[in-house]
């Protein structure tokens, strides 16, 4: 099928692999993008690339906590100028504390709460008309724990990136707190093994025995390496096994069951992923992939 550039510079923001591979791993993929960052790692042309990892979107993330309820929320702005703008941070606490106070639990539902005469939805376009900027208010999550639990929030960058955790049995907030730290700087995807899905494991033990291949490998030791490359990769991905941040010589998890009886919850939102950025100038990109 034909590829376009537009594709190619998708799969290179998202892998990091040549542009030309990027081309290939489109064609043979018939343009599926997940499809083309499988063929590239099996491959060794990239690693691991998460499906939400295109940052694009400007905006902010916040986090808002009343007694036992706390919202973690994402409003997008055009430009970053704009997100610091204190009109439009003021928007964002509005917002959060209006959606906290009604128990909504999906934006569409978010947008007809009234606020006086006005509805959430009507707040944005007013906001939107004021500001000069299209102003979305994109996911929210609402979160309850229970009152012996500990919530824990960090908000890194300005808003750009927040995490909100929910210990269980613990009244340290400051652990819970650290702990949301360290999930803003590592990524992680999962709490633990238990999250993780038969179909992740599934795909991941596939990349890992065709990388084994591409490398020479002798198809008697490949299982054997697959399970302890596929170990390392499902710990680098799980909370509870990355090392803490505050603490190398400590898994996440230790810290968390010396100060509680487990992570109950773990939420990040950063701004923009999943969004691609506008680009107005690539035509060199263009011009390349015709040759």
């Amino acid at each position: 099928m034909a590829v376009t550039a537009l594709q190619v510079k998708e799969l290179r923001s998202l892998t990091g692999a040549g542009m030309l591979d990027c081309k290939k791993a489109l064609v043979d993929s018939d343009g599926d993008i997940e499809l083309a960052i499988d063929w590239l790692r099996k491959k060794g042309i990239a690693k691991a690339a998460k499906k939400s990892g295109r940052i694009a979107a400007e905006g902010l993330t916040s986090i808002t906590i009343k007694d036992n309820k706390a919202i973690i929320i994402e409003v997008n702005s055009e430009t970053d100028f704009v997100a610091q703008n204190d009109r439009f941070k003021n928007l964002v606490s509005q917002l959060s504390n209006l959606i906290l106070d009604n128990n909504c639990s999906t934006v569409k539902e978010a947008l007809t709460i009234k606020s006086g005469s006005q509805t959430v939805g009507d707040l944005i376009t007013e906001s939107t008309a004021k500001i000069g900027e299209k102003i979305d208010l994109r996911r929210f999550q609402v979160v309850n724990k229970e009152a012996t639990d500990a919530f824990g929030s960090y908000m890194h960058m300005g808003g750009k990136i927040s995490a909100l955790i929910v210990l269980k049995d613990s009244n340290n907030s400051d652990a819970a707190r650290d702990i949301a730290m360290h999930v803003t700087a590592m990524r992680p995807i999962f709490i633990d093994r238990n999250e993780i899905s038969k179909e992740y494991i599934t795909k991941e033990t596939d990349i890992l025995k065709e990388q084994a291949i591409q490398e020479g490998k002798k198809p008697e030791i490949v299982e054997k390496m697959v399970i302890g490359r596929l170990n390392k990769q499902l710990a680098s991905v799980c909370l509870v096994d990355q090392p803490f941040v505050k603490n190398q010589d400590q898994k996440v998890g230790q810290f968390a069951l010396q100060n509680s009886k487990g992570i109950k919850t773990m939420i990040r939102f950063e701004v923009g992923e999943g969004i691609e950025k506008n680009t107005t100038n690539f035509a060199d990109e263009v011009n390349e992939l015709s040759n």
